[in-house]
């Protein structure tokens, strides 16, 4: 990874937003149902009073709340209800969208983090400077798994050639 790159999660591309993401879609669909279904249920019920009021037969005025009304509910309803699952679509995909950003941040915090605390003070790579335990044969690296519990390390002076290489880190003499 270079120093201008950053880590991503996932990948984007701005090209064709709602192809190959079907939640978008969704919430899309369900706006849009919703929106068409609710206002049309309620011109559904006024259309099914305003027969009934100008009639003065009960069958007729039956038949105009049955139709009219009941139907128009039933619209109202079930716009409504695909209006709440739009937004509950909208509320996932915020969801979504902010937990790859979290992802996205902890990346770079854990890359920051990583480089920094490599470096000491003086601008020397820590993790590079050979060490061993105080009656250890083996050289380590200092941020090898194999050691990376102990606190009795002492660096490496320079005499060293009785010392063996770690197989697991190669430290450099």
């Amino acid at each position: 990874m270079t120093a201008t790159s950053l880590p991503r999660a996932e990948a984007r591309s701005g090209a064709a937003p709602l192809k190959d993401n079907h939640y978008a879609l969704l919430q899309t669909v369900l706006f849009w149902a919703g929106a068409i279904m609710l206002p049309l249920g309620l011109v559904v019920i006024v259309l099914g009073w305003y027969g009934a009021a100008n009639t003065p037969y009960q069958y007729d005025q039956l038949s105009y709340l049955v139709s009219g009304g009941l139907l128009g509910l039933g619209l109202t309803f079930v716009g409504g209800f695909l209006y709440f699952g739009a937004w509950l679509a909208r509320i996932a995909a915020d969801g979504r969208e902010s937990s790859k950003r979290l992802a996205d941040t902890l990346l770079v915090l854990a890359d920051v983090t990583a480089r920094s605390s490599a470096v000491d003070s003086a601008g020397l790579d820590v993790g590079a400077i050979p060490v061993t335990t105080r009656d250890g044969t083996t050289m380590h690296r200092r941020d090898c798994s194999l050691i990376a519990h102990r606190d009795d390390l002492v660096p490496v002076g320079e005499n060293n050639l009785h010392l063996s290489v770690c197989r697991v880190c190669k430290p450099a003499a």
